[in-house]
């Protein structure tokens, strides 16, 4: 349990330490503790996300996890308060900060780099899960896909491409010749 605690904190270093050179870059160092909690809060709905959806995939159920269903307030606020309490709380970033600081340069790059792989193999993994479930939804013709949305939006499409065409006779002096 302490090496994941360990990993934790680490994880929450280097983005603190992200946060805190982009705030560098832009001029100010404003709340970085809070940013990097809240990045580390994205990072786990995005695997929660992506749980969700592969569920959906797998079993043919959805978890219905919309913004105006108590169910997402059921998810957002234990990780927002478990973060507030390991990162924020007496702030506690401070000694993790410390504690890190001191770390050889040579193992902090490569525990860099190990973080920026692990975050973008979470994004990746989202951008798949949401890729998967559109492809099932074209293959079910459903959601976007289904054939009524299809319909109203090719008839929309060439309703517009009508309009555009009027406009463009109407600046070229064309719709006068019509007559």
């Amino acid at each position: 349990m302490r090496k994941i605690n360990k990993i934790y904190d680490y994880f929450f270093y280097k983005m603190y330490k992200w946060v805190e050179y982009t705030s560098e870059l832009g001029g100010g160092r404003f709340w970085n503790d809070w940013k990097a909690s809240l990045s580390m809060d994205m990072l786990l709905y995005f695997i929660i996300m992506s749980i969700f959806i592969y569920y959906k995939l797998f079993f043919g159920h959805y978890i219905y996890m919309i913004t105006y269903n108590k169910n997402v307030y059921i998810l957002v606020i234990p990780i927002f308060l478990f973060n507030y309490f390991v990162f924020n709380h007496n702030d506690r970033w401070k000694y993790i900060i410390q504690k890190f600081d001191h770390l050889p340069k040579k193992k902090n790059i490569i525990g860099g780099w190990k973080v920026f792989i692990i975050v973008l193999l979470i994004i990746s993994n989202l951008i798949f899960s949401f890729y998967l479930l559109s492809q099932q939804a074209k293959q079910n013709q459903t959601g976007p896909y289904a054939p009524e949305v299809v319909k109203k939006e090719r008839k929309e499409d060439s309703l517009q491409k009508t309009q555009q065409i009027e406009k463009l006779k109407k600046i070229y002096g064309e719709d006068k010749n019509d007559k």
